[in-house]
């Protein structure tokens, strides 16, 4: 059965935001760092609060970032403004085709971020999902995707939305070279003062 809608702006403003630890993700840059992946343009998609865009540009990366909730990009400026860096922040879905054709305008991006927009989107519509992600990378763009895992033992209502490696490899497999499935575990997950650390996947993707 469907999920309900979820209230994302709601889940900001009184603070129900476990996935927004105020800190870089360390496997993204684990990642980078490993796979030397060079500073160009970016676009991180569900980029909530900015974080992780913000240290994308402290690397050099030229960045655009977007995010469904309105109040997460207005302290998403915040953040990069006092950070002293530039960040083009968007309130906008990525399921709406126009906007997909207002983030390339410029053209593709070599190199995409993605901390748990997949594995939520998919659930609404993935084919809208998969024709937005091929339009912002093109052939030799990096996608690094970050995805709840099915092989998580905890409880489903305990974490994000996961899928199998097979249903990574099916979904995303057509348009993409995979170069490298790990399980590793999100940080900086709090629900109710309580820690959590929810077993994911990183799937490093080639754009074919």
């Amino acid at each position: 059965m469907p999920e309900p809608p979820r209230d994302w702006n709601q889940r900001y403003a009184t603070g129900q935001t476990p996935w927004d630890s105020g800190t870089p993700s360390q496997e993204m840059e684990r990642v980078i760092g490993e796979w030397n992946i060079a500073p160009s343009r970016a676009l991180e998609i569900g980029c909530g609060t900015g974080t992780n865009a913000v240290w994308l540009a402290r690397q050099g990366f030229r960045v655009t970032a977007v995010d469904l909730v309105p109040l997460a990009i207005e302290r998403a400026v915040a953040r990069a403004k006092s950070a002293g860096v530039s960040v083009d922040f968007r309130a906008a879905s990525l399921l709406d085709p126009d906007i997909v054709a207002q983030l390339t305008t410029g053209g593709s991006y070599p190199f995409v971020f993605d901390r748990g927009v997949y594995h939520c989107l998919r659930e609404e519509n993935l084919a809208a999902f998969l024709e937005m992600i091929k339009r912002v990378t093109q052939r030799g763009s990096h996608y690094l995707l970050l995805a709840g895992n099915a092989n998580d033992p905890a409880p489903p209502d305990q974490g994000p939305p996961r899928v199998t490696a097979d249903t990574l490899l099916a979904e995303l497999g057509p348009p993409f070279e995979l170069m490298q499935l790990r399980e590793f575990h999100f940080d900086g997950v709090t629900v109710d003062g309580t820690t959590l650390n929810p077993l994911a996947w990183s799937a490093l993707w080639r754009r074919k």
